[in-house]
């Protein structure tokens, strides 16, 4: 899918969406603001693009309105359009198959999925296994072609429920469940995720391992030889944080760890 064996997948945030308490942009100035900070990471060298409406807090449960769907297509399909690359999609919280319909229907290549394999319980309340009907549903919808890349002990989550079951058992779940891919992440966004749980993870599975938080131009050395890619939305941002704009010199600067780390 990626031109790199180890690709670089940056965060686009759209703003807040129609009907959501933050919402304050029309359709189309989110649209354009998601294509500008795209074509920014296009320019510096990123291999993907991957979208998510988080700026939607609070995040409703396990699915969204029509109006959610509409406009993450639109911008989801333009975002696309002008970049090229391989592109996925998460839609908060637990919307999964809202968002397989958005992957369809904008010609992505892959949704990030939580509640994959396993409940557990987070701030919206219990988000509970998506597996079969989902992929039934991508079965049912010919979207065959769009992975499913599941999040594994998801971040910002109790899994006190699931405790007896280990962090490398949870992601043989998800394989033995046919996802395409695992994503890792630490506690919360922007926490680095811990080698020990990658190493569990690498021990109980064959699928390609994704880092989803924490990963930064200082520490990417250090995972690089860990992971087989890297979502990264935080460090890309104005002072590192999530909630502001896209920042070109820190996308310039963490491209140019990623070819070091290529290399060495």
């Amino acid at each position: 899918m990626f031109s790199s064996a180890k690709p670089i997948i940056a965060m686009v945030h759209v703003g807040a969406l129609p009907g959501t308490p933050a919402s304050r942009a029309t359709v189309r100035e989110l649209v354009n603001h998601a294509v500008a900070e795209a074509r920014i990471y296009r320019d510096a060298g990123v291999h993907g693009i991957a979208i998510e409406n988080m700026h939607d807090v609070p995040y409703l449960r396990g699915s969204v309105g029509p109006e959610i769907v509409a406009a993450m297509t639109l911008i989801a399909r333009a975002v696309k359009d002008e970049t090229s690359l391989p592109c996925g999609i998460q839609i908060l919280a637990g919307a999964n198959h809202e968002a397989l319909a958005v992957a369809h229907a904008a010609s992505l290549d892959f949704v990030r999925v939580e509640g994959f394999a396993f409940a557990h319980v987070a701030d919206e309340g219990i988000i509970e296994s998506s597996a079969a009907s989902l992929l039934r549903y991508r079965r049912t919808i010919g979207a065959e072609r769009v992975q499913v890349w599941a999040d594994v002990k998801k971040k910002h989550a109790s899994h006190a429920i699931t405790a007896d079951v280990g962090i490398g058992e949870t992601a043989a779940a998800a394989e033995f469940m046919r996802a395409d891919a695992l994503i890792v992440t630490g506690a919360v966004t922007g926490v680095t995720p811990d080698e020990a749980d990658i190493t569990d993870v690498r021990c109980h599975a064959t699928l390609p391992l994704i880092l989803g938080s924490g990963v930064t131009a200082d520490n990417l050395g250090r995972y690089y030889g860990l992971a087989d890619g890297f979502i990264i939305g935080s460090f890309f941002k104005k002072d590192g944080r999530w909630s502001e704009t896209v920042d070109p010199q820190r996308v310039e600067r963490l491209m140019k760890a990623h070819a070091n780390a290529a290399v060495t």
